[in-house]
């Protein structure tokens, strides 16, 4: 009853609003909330540069089509300031996480856990945003896969220097501002380890894909990507 009421009273001082409908007075609806319930989908056919990767598609799952309200979701939640979604989408990949697992033939290895690790933003658009939302979801696949029984820990274990924003880019210039520019942070450890990267959304594959070269130039063995929206591909082309 103190909850109800003290969200009544912030709802009267700061009008809170679903963040992929617009409905008054809720955070994130049912509705809304339903399109991230689904079993993840493979979605790596239509990011066009995934095939950069040892000329073999990466496995990568995604919760929903990156579209309508999910992608004002995802906008709301990740640039404008919506960090009261972290629970609710992190708690969508945690439970998207296990189908994941399952679906790639991840073993539950007695050997060191499963490196979960988030695809990395800038530094300036850590600074913009004030926190870094994609790592949110990396504990959240990182939680999901433990309690199905895996051994997996969220790792931040990349980092991306100075470049050009990426939002608005064709899948080549993505790659040309890419190049370059992804590192295994200082310290970390990815030799031998298996790892399996997530982001927010999957559009050319561009960002994955230079993910996944720096990793296997340390020896690491990424495994899938997990996502929670994915770009649907071209009209006439397959998913």
């Amino acid at each position: 009853m103190v909850r109800g009421a003290l969200a009544d009273l912030l709802g009267l001082v700061v009008p809170v609003a679903c963040a992929g409908c617009g409905r008054k007075d809720v955070p994130w609806c049912a509705a809304c909330a339903a399109l991230l319930t689904g079993p993840p989908v493979r979605c790596e056919r239509a990011a066009p540069r995934l095939d950069l990767v040892d000329r073999v598609l990466l496995p990568a799952w995604a919760l929903a089509p990156y579209t309508g309200r999910v992608r004002a979701a995802v906008g709301a939640w990740k640039d404008g300031g919506r960090a009261d979604l972290d629970r609710a989408l992190r708690a969508a990949l945690a439970r998207a996480a296990p189908h994941v697992a399952r679906e790639a033939a991840l073993a539950r290895s007695p050997g060191p856990p499963l490196l979960v690790v988030p695809v990395p933003s800038t530094a300036a658009a850590r600074r913009r945003r004030g926190r870094a939302p994609v790592e949110v979801l990396a504990h959240g696949v990182a939680d999901g896969l433990a309690g199905a029984g895996y051994r997996a820990a969220a790792a931040p274990a990349l980092v991306r220097g100075r470049g050009a924003d990426l939002a608005g880019l064709g899948a080549q210039a993505r790659v040309a501002a890419l190049d370059g520019r992804v590192r295994v942070r200082p310290g970390v450890r990815v030799h031998d380890r298996r790892v399996l990267l997530v982001d927010d959304v999957l559009t050319t594959g561009a960002t994955i894909a230079a993910c996944v070269d720096v990793l296997r130039r340390h020896r690491a063995d990424v495994v899938a990507c997990c996502v929670l929206a994915a770009t649907p591909p071209p009209s006439g082309r397959p998913a």
